[in-house]
């Protein structure tokens, strides 16, 4: 799998605090089947950190990696929060793309925002630069308005959720915003926007249990999804065709199921 967002970098933001931690991270990555993650520390006004202060870091996990023996590489990248956008010239954000390309994680804001991300995707399109939108059924301007993740998908956006809210782990309210945002075509990346081995561990697939009790078999989505369509988007080349979506189980299906499991 490629993880296109992930808090892996040590003492930089709200991930690991120290190396320790972050090898930790690294080793609950690769036991998981990940071969490649984005070190998408938040690039917002909280925290004020540069694409030097991520490439330092970076470096340095990549050494320690080596060191430990785990395989397991390190990909540039950066949560960029809309507050930085005009801060940052195309030099600054072309350090910050996935995997040293062409696209920027966007991040999508928790308070509502209305029409402004249309302005911000357009803008960073002007200037070159693909666009995946983090967690956005964790943003109430498209749990409340999905046809605006809609409208941005159709201006060249990708959506990008997290596997620990389709697993239910961020609420009910964001579970249900994930699914429908997948069954309306909108999600291109599961990815497992880690910050810790165990909380929020670094697994884009521990969605799957949930994604297989609703539709089946799932296994040619996850494989788009963590796999396929990552990969397009770092190398910046068109996503690949996708998979359809099996139908969703009925509840005689889900019945019989759980019985035959008893």
């Amino acid at each position: 799998m490629i993880d296109l967002h992930a808090h892996i970098l040590p003492g930089l933001d709200d991930g690991p605090r120290t190396m320790s931690g972050a090898l930790d991270m690294a080793r609950a990555a690769a036991r998981a089947g990940t071969r490649a993650v984005a070190t998408t520390s938040h690039i917002n006004a909280s925290f004020g950190l540069t694409a030097d202060e991520l490439n330092a870091t970076r470096d340095e996990l990549s050494a320690r990696l080596a060191e430990e023996g785990i395989e397991l590489e390190l990909l540039a990248g950066g949560e960029v929060a809309p507050e930085r956008l005009p801060d940052l010239d195309d030099a600054e954000l072309a350090a910050l793309a996935l995997g040293g390309g062409r696209c920027i994680l966007l991040e999508c804001p928790f308070a509502p925002v209305g029409s402004a991300m249309e302005l911000m995707v357009g803008d960073l399109h002007r200037r070159g630069f693909g666009v995946l939108l983090a967690h956005p059924e964790r943003s109430a301007t498209f749990q409340r308005e999905p046809a605006r993740l809609e409208r941005l998908v159709q201006l060249g956006a990708t959506g990008q959720v997290t596997a620990g809210a389709l697993a239910g782990g961020f609420g009910e309210t964001a579970r249900r915003a994930a699914f429908g945002l997948l069954e309306a075509g909108l999600v291109h990346v599961i990815a497992s926007d880690s910050h810790d081995p165990h909380h929020r561990p670094p697994d884009p697939r521990l969605a799957e249990p949930a994604l297989t009790d609703r539709y089946g078999d799932v296994e040619d989505q996850l494989v788009w999804m963590t796999e396929a369509a990552p990969a397009a988007l770092v190398a910046g080349t068109p996503l690949p065709e996708r998979p359809p979506l099996p139908r969703g189980r009925t509840m005689r299906e889900k019945l019989r199921r759980a019985w035959s499991a008893r």
